[in-house]
Parts: C-alpha cells; sequence; structure tokens
C-alpha cells in the first residue's frame, strides 16, 4: 500500500489549494479514506472521510471551508481548501485503513501566512 500527497505549499490567508493522495497497492474503490492535519505541538486531527457512499462530517474548523473528493478512476482523492486561514497551517496525511493496518502518506506541508 502506497500512499502519495502531493499539493501543498506556502498560500496567504483567504487563498485555496488542492490537495492530492495518489494511492496504489489495494482495491481503491473499495475503501474509504481520510484527510488529517497536524499542526506543530499538536494531535493528528481527522478532516474528513470518504467513501464511495459519501463522506462523513468535516472538523469544525474547516466546515464550509474544505471539500473531500475521490476520483475511483484515477486513485485519487482530493481536498479543495478555500478561505485558508493561518490556523489552517499544518502537515496534511491522507490515511487508509486496509486489512486491520493504519497506512500514511508522508504528508504535504500547507502554510497560511501573509
Amino acid at each position: 500500500v502506497q500512499l502519495v500527497e502531493s499539493g501543498g505549499g506556502l498560500v496567504q490567508p483567504g487563498g485555496s489549494l488542492r490537495l492530492s493522495c495518489g494511492a496504489s497497492g489495494f482495491a481503491f474503490s473499495d475503501y474509504p479514506l481520510s484527510w488529517y492535519f497536524q499542526a506543530p505541538g499538536k494531535v493528528r486531527e481527522r478532516v474528513a472521510r470518504i467513501s464511495s457512499r459519501g463522506s462523513t462530517p468535516y472538523a469544525d474548523s474547516v466546515k464550509g471551508r474544505f471539500t473531500i473528493s475521490r476520483d475511483n478512476s484515477k486513485n485519487t482523492m482530493y481536498l479543495q481548501m478555500i478561505s485558508l486561514k493561518p490556523e489552517d497551517t499544518a502537515q496534511y496525511y491522507c490515511h487508509v485503513r486496509w486489512q486491520g493496518n493504519d497506512y500514511w502518506g508522508q504528508g504535504t506541508q500547507v502554510t497560511v501566512s501573509s
């Protein structure tokens, strides 16, 4: 199982980014995937989870600003982020639980700063 995040970077407050998570090594369409974020010195927190049937509620801090989606034909999950705030600064990870084990990508850094 391999998960590879991309799309992070430095953006000004109010800006937008779209993160991608490319996956391989498992039947992508059969499994829910999640985005997590972890700010320095804080615990890793789930942003949202998405299965083939839809997504779970978003973390309160990102509701209305972030949208999780997936393209099963491309084995890719996305996180569209708008109206970014400095407090969104974090390392963002994608996650899948496959055959009882947790798999994480290496993460992509999002920094929101003027």
